[in-house]
């Protein structure tokens, strides 16, 4: 049993975790009884993994080498699925996970328009969803989240491997917002006179700095953990500033890669990661292309 208050809590919906593409086509066409129904005839049949599949596999692993070096250590990954499907369609998915040997601490069926209001009360840290509406909400509610498109993945090896955009992701969008008004001079000029000043907090750094946390607990050599930053930035005019804020933070990655606009997803393709959380629609696009399990931060 977890506790929830020193646990990274991530909550991940059925979508993001299994394939329920086929089913949920039949319950757009055919209604929720259809849907029902046909649940509860395939009960026994497990549901292929989605995209973020491989991701909570990972995540299990680290919480192996986390108790292999410390028995009584409560600073673990504890993961809850959350589905707006109803009690009694819920038995397939439960029967899914145990097929798989998904260490799922807790099954939420919650029949209701907006399941993220029970987010908070179970500490999440990090929502995964294929509704883009519940992850606007989760936002809203100040709960790191992303939306996760179903996608054929190759599953990576372990160790977790997570990697992040850092403008409006792990950062703010403040340099977003006066690229977009100055152009790119515009934005350069802007990040070398805030320089010595760190960047405000994105939608992911909550996540990013409990995940550092835990990344702390193990020597380099042995860590089940690497995180990466991908951005768009340029080193030489862009990156000091990103560095600086992210040691103000006392936030270690493993590895960064200023793109200086490049393409990502040749990169993240070498990177493999088990999940690249992006707010652009055209990298979270390149880094699908290459098979890399993407989410898409609004």
């Amino acid at each position: 049993q977890k506790d929830p208050s020193k646990a990274l809590v991530i909550a991940v919906t059925t979508r993001a975790i299994f394939n329920l593409e086929e089913e949920h086509q039949l319950y757009l066409e055919k209604g929720k009884e259809e849907y029902v129904r046909h649940q509860q005839a395939n009960q026994d049949r497990p549901l292929p993994p989605g995209t973020a599949f491989a991701f909570i596999q990972a995540v299990q692993y680290v919480n192996k080498k986390i108790l292999e070096s410390n028995p009584a250590e409560e600073d673990l990954f504890d993961i809850l699925l959350l589905s707006n499907n109803s009690p009694e369609s819920g038995v397939r998915i439960i029967n899914s996970a145990k097929h798989y040997g998904l260490e799922i601490s807790k099954f939420c069926f919650v029949s209701d328009e907006d399941s993220t209001q029970y987010l908070k009360s179970h500490g999440v840290k990090l929502f995964l969803s294929a509704d883009r509406t519940d992850v606007c909400n989760a936002l809203r509610r100040g709960v790191s989240a992303a939306l996760v498109f179903q996608q054929e993945v190759q599953a990576p090896s372990t160790p977790l491997r997570v990697a992040f955009d850092g403008d409006a992701v792990l950062f703010s969008d403040e340099t977003d917002q006066v690229f977009r008004e100055q152009g790119l001079e515009g934005a350069v000029q802007y990040e070398r006179a805030m320089e010595a000043v760190p960047m405000g907090e994105g939608p992911m750094k909550a996540f990013a700095m409990h995940l550092g946390k835990i990344h702390k607990k193990f020597n380099r050599e042995e860590c089940p953990i690497r995180t990466y930053l991908v951005t768009a930035r340029s080193g030489r005019d862009m990156g000091i500033r990103a560095i600086k804020t992210l040691r103000e933070w006392g936030l270690a990655i493993d590895e960064a890669f200023f793109m200086d606009g490049a393409p990502k997803g040749p990169i993240l393709a070498q990177i493999q990661p088990h999940i690249f959380f992006d707010d652009g629609l055209h990298n979270i696009q390149g880094a699908q292309d290459m098979g890399v399990p993407s989410a898409w931060v609004p």
